[in-house]
């Protein structure tokens, strides 16, 4: 019965006659209905709020997403379109016409042939008879719209360039090439000659990864696929030789599927990774039988420069991606050697590299080595703020001193190789000039990666130095001395390779040939980049978080 009566009691309140005939129970009713219905109301409200506040955020974050795309580790993208400087027109047109003027010499007088003498008015095959000067010029001639000259060119190419040659020929020298200089000319073109050719070609220099170790061979013959060491290396491989062939044969076995390039060439890498040191600087000699360094110079300049040049633009090349990081951890382990050996003269305060036996340092650097204000500000931008700013303002100091190896001879072009003293500075030790490309390689890196006209400015006179002193009617001659002007008889390929393009990308926008989309090979040669996730096709690894990953040319006097 109390059950009954508590359930009735409960249930009246439910009955609207009960509120009318009480208000006052209705007024407190009615404020308890708005009062619910405002906070309901409101957080609904807040939700919508909240959502659209998302979408926006969204948006935003889907904009950002593009914009980094377009701006690689904050740099700004070389894609945009900046209106051309006259005075940059102007020079473009005189590199230009000095290209048509050495690629005129040497069709004229050396067509098909390696290099040109044009003292002599007649070529040389001074690499077996490859063309090289023609393999070499390829790209150039495409981008500088030398359509016709290219043309012939790979009507040559498709016609005469033939591989069986019974040569000794480098592994390095034909790689960078020409098997760059093919794979580029492909990648410009989309013109799949270039590519079989370049295939051919790597097929026949493959044998020489076939030692104990992987660490290949520096001389094959063509013909006969016999490969083996210079005598005067005491049987050793060279450290540049031996680690410069990555870009090529990565990007060839990225545009062929073949697999086969790029694991003989990684394995170069993951065997030197094995006993890598803490400083990151290796012996320009390595053992192929037992893959490890011995007793020798340190340095960065012939012979052990483009080994640290390609830790750098393999990480580039593969669009920096976590299957080529122990590339650029490597790389830094040598930036930090690097900066141990860089001393200051007096009174002038030139920053250079040494070069190291042992413990023992050597104030000499060689014009080779200029390259390096070229690769530390391209590497810059993969550090911290605080490291970048250090290693941007060691490239700058760098090329200052490279810039000062030309302005301090009465050619205005620098020698070979420079040693310091205290108190004096830097005086010019072998002393010929063969038109080479390594300081104003830096400055078209620093001028791209700066914005500052400065380094324009210093190319423009070094480039007057050559017209001035290396142009004569039949082509462009290195010099024996730069002291005396006295001219030699070559023409090497390296200066329609690698020279005049610098100079042409110098004075050219940026979205031509732009960083973003492209990296050079150690000949100038510019390969589109691929990004690379393929962290199971090879065994470099890191010694930060357990990553799978997937000497530049001598010349001649």
């Amino acid at each position: 019965m109390a059950r009954t009566r508590s359930l009735s009691t409960r249930l009246r309140y439910c009955n609207p006659a009960y509120y009318l005939k009480r208000p006052k129970r209705l007024a407190l009713l009615f404020i308890a209905f708005v009062c619910a219905t405002l906070i309901v109301w409101d957080r609904q409200s807040l939700v919508r709020e909240h959502e659209e506040e998302l979408s926006k955020l969204n948006e935003e974050l889907n904009h950002l997403k593009t914009l980094l795309e377009d701006l690689p580790n904050g740099r700004a993208s070389e894609k945009e379109v900046v209106p051309d400087d006259p005075i940059d027109v102007q020079r473009r047109e005189k590199v230009k016409e000095a290209m048509i003027h050495a690629w005129s010499s040497y069709e004229k007088y050396a067509w098909g042939q390696d290099e040109l003498q044009p003292q002599t008015k007649n070529g040389v095959n001074s690499f077996g008879g490859l063309g090289a000067t023609l393999v070499d010029s390829l790209d150039t001639l495409y981008i500088m719209g030398l359509h016709e000259q290219f043309q012939r060119a790979r009507e040559w190419v498709a016609t005469s360039l033939d591989f069986d040659k019974d040569y000794e020929a480098s592994v390095f020298e034909t790689t960078i090439r020409v098997v760059g200089g093919l794979l580029s000319a492909y990648d410009l073109s989309e013109d799949k000659l270039f590519l079989d050719k370049a295939r051919e070609i790597a097929d026949r220099l493959l044998p020489a990864w076939d030692t104990p170790s992987g660490i290949p061979y520096n001389i094959i013959n063509l013909a006969h696929g016999r490969a083996h060491n210079p005598s005067w290396t005491g049987g050793e491989s060279i450290l540049a030789d031996s680690g410069t062939e990555q870009v090529e044969f990565i990007a060839l076995s990225q545009r062929t599927g073949d697999p086969k390039y790029q694991q003989k060439a990684e394995n170069v890498i993951v065997q030197l990774n094995k006993t890598f040191p803490d400083d990151g600087l290796l012996p320009i000699y390595i053992d192929p039988d037992k893959g490890t360094a011995g007793y020798a110079t340190i340095t960065f300049g012939a012979m052990g420069d483009s080994f640290y040049e390609y830790l750098l633009k393999v990480w580039i090349q593969g669009n920096k991606t976590s299957a080529v990081k122990p590339y650029r951890d490597m790389w830094e382990k040598s930036m930090i050697g690097l900066s141990s050996l860089i001393r200051r003269t007096t009174p002038s305060s030139f920053a250079y590299i040494c070069e190291k036996n042992g413990n023992t340092l050597t104030n000499k650097m060689d014009e080779l080595a200029c390259f390096a204000p070229g690769m530390l500000a391209l590497g810059s931008s993969g550090y911290g703020p605080d490291e970048s700013k250090k290693f941007l303002s060691l490239a700058e100091e760098l090329a200052w001193t490279c810039y000062n190896f030309y302005q301090s001879t009465p050619t205005k072009l620098a020698g070979e190789n420079y040693f310091f003293h205290a108190g004096q500075d830097l005086s010019v030790g072998t002393s010929w000039n063969i038109l080479r490309p390594e300081t104003i390689e830096s400055l078209f890196y620093l001028w791209r990666l700066t914005g500052n006209k400065t380094y324009q400015e210093w190319g423009w006179n070094i480039f007057q130095a050559f017209e001035k002193n290396s142009r004569i009617d039949s082509g462009y001659v290195g010099l024996k001395d730069v002291n005396t002007g006295v001219k030699d008889n070559m023409m090497q390929s390296f200066f329609l390779a690698e020279t005049l393009k610098y100079l042409y990308l110098l004075f050219s926008p940026t979205s031509v040939i732009s960083l973003d989309d492209w990296v050079f090979n150690t000949e100038a040669h510019p390969l589109k980049i691929v990004t690379r996730h393929d962290g199971k096709s090879s065994g470099v690894t890191s010694d930060r978080p357990k990553i799978r990953l997937r000497g530049r040319k001598e010349g001649r006097p």
